[in-house]
């Protein structure tokens, strides 16, 4: 219960943030990178889908958690990516900020409908011949008997309204909302910003023990981690460099602000990622999603960001 609590209240403190960021932004000018960062935020978790997913050994469930942590956005990294441009002097919009709940929310709800689809299709597959199962209630419930062509034809749908009510998603888009359309920004400053970092600390140790715990069941594919958590971030950097490179030619977006983009895209969350995964599918092993995002791929995000200044120098110039 304590463990329940401490997310909801991270996950509106960072839907709060996004919120009140999306709001003091120019929402024309955001308009076009938004849906570019949130197209780049589903196709890097269908890559994810047909690349680590389907590695022998690895399961599926595993392999699509990790994709959407690696399809949402590390704010750490994006920071550096800030701190980097700020010392170079290559200017971006103010309004970058923003773009990240549009990647963060549309890599996790695709990666935990993905899952969920798949668990059930297991469960279906599992059951006896003529018993067919559903999920229904939310990721906790527990497989229900019924119509197979109810399921054939309502089972995506319901579970991606089952991963919109989630206690998680539903954290986020509600925080997301009271940002956007409440003046809250006195009670986020005083109150849950204070807290945030305590409570992140808390829940990262707990997911460390929980991830220990399971650490066993990755070394026969650990290389396929190792491997992914090395080469998806270049991979990704480069679709977010494609992406930022479309806005700038629609509507004039900056340098600056399409070397922030593909850092985004490389970037893996550190922040919204863990907890949402962890409430949405806990059958999903943290090691491996944690691991994979934290321990490597924010390192490697990190330092490609000296590639995506060049390749801006190159096809936009500054």
């Amino acid at each position: 219960m304590v463990y329940k609590f401490i997310v909801l209240v991270l996950l509106l403190k960072v839907g709060l943030g996004a919120g009140i960021a999306v709001r003091d932004a120019d929402l024309q000018a955001l308009l076009v990178p938004a849906i570019g960062a949130a197209v780049a935020g589903v196709a890097i978790v269908l890559l994810g889908a047909i690349t680590l997913a389907r590695q022998r050994g690895v399961s599926q469930t595993d392999g699509l958690a990790t994709a959407g942590m690696f399809g949402a956005v590390s704010a750490s990294t994006l920071a550096a990516g800030m701190a980097i441009l700020d010392e170079e002097q290559i200017s971006y919009h103010g309004y970058i900020g923003a773009l990240y709940p549009f990647m963060d929310v549309a890599a996790l709800v695709t990666a935990i409908v993905l899952a969920r689809l798949g668990l059930a299709r297991k469960a279906q597959a599992a059951a006896p011949a003529g018993d067919v199962l559903t999920m229904q209630g939310g990721p906790d419930a527990a497989p229900q008997p019924a119509d197979t062509q109810a399921i054939e034809t309502g089972l995506v749908w319901g579970i991606l309204v089952d991963t919109l009510r989630s206690p998680a998603i539903f954290a986020l888009l509600v925080g997301l909302l009271i940002g956007l359309f409440a003046r809250l920004d006195s009670v986020y400053d005083s109150f849950y910003e204070p807290l945030f970092r305590g409570l992140l600390s808390i829940l990262m140790l707990i997911m460390g023990m929980e991830a220990w715990s399971r650490l066993s069941a990755l070394r026969k594919v650990a290389h396929a981690y190792v491997l992914y958590g090395a080469t998806a971030p270049i991979l990704h950097g480069l679709l977010g460099f494609g992406v930022g490179l479309i806005a700038h030619q629609l509507t004039g977006f900056s340098a600056g602000g399409v070397i922030l983009l593909a850092v985004m895209a490389a970037s893996s969350s550190d922040i919204s990622g863990p907890p949402t995964m962890r409430a949405a599918v806990p059958e999903a092993n943290p090691s491996a999603y944690v691991g994979g995002s934290t321990g490597l791929g924010t390192p490697v995000a990190i330092l490609l960001i000296p590639l995506f200044i060049a390749l801006a120098e190159i096809f936009i110039g500054f």
